[in-house]
């Protein structure tokens, strides 16, 4: 499939939103306005879209950060990505993170990490397929009573 791969802008929401409604159920307009906010307003943000045929049919968003967590080294995060589901399996997400690499390779940021709920085993394996291994770091979480 021939796809361009390039950065999303603001106008691009609504479309956003309805391949995540589609892929997901769940309808975050309000995150998806912020990640682009953020990617736009001059920070270390990653947004890239996958555009096929003049149709935006996936798009990965994340960040650089430095010293996280007591790391000193820079480190990418992909915060989500998303692929229009008529468009699965046909290589949007591997081209999407082909693109990320390439630019993190520019920046001189060495290492990429995200995070997938365990039950998302599609994601998982895809994730997988293309190099990711878990970290020896583990995330702890706290569940606050309100």
């Amino acid at each position: 499939m021939d796809l361009t791969i390039r950065t999303l802008s603001l106008e691009e929401l609504p479309r956003l939103v309805a391949m995540d409604h589609a892929s997901t159920g769940r309808h975050r307009d309000a995150w998806y306005r912020e990640a682009l906010d953020r990617a736009q307003g001059g920070s270390i943000a990653m947004s890239l879209g996958a555009e096929h045929d003049g149709i935006l049919v996936g798009a990965l968003l994340g960040a650089v950060r430095y010293g996280e967590f007591g790391q000193p080294e820079p480190v990418a995060e992909v915060d989500t990505m998303v692929v229009d589901p008529n468009f699965k399996s046909q290589g949007v997400g591997r081209a999407l993170m082909e693109g990320l690499v390439q630019n993190l390779r520019a920046l001189r940021v060495e290492r990429l990490r995200t995070q997938v709920d365990w039950k998302e085993q599609d994601l998982l394996g895809f994730f997988g397929r293309f190099g990711f291994e878990p970290t020896p770091r583990l995330v702890l979480e706290y569940k606050v009573d309100l």
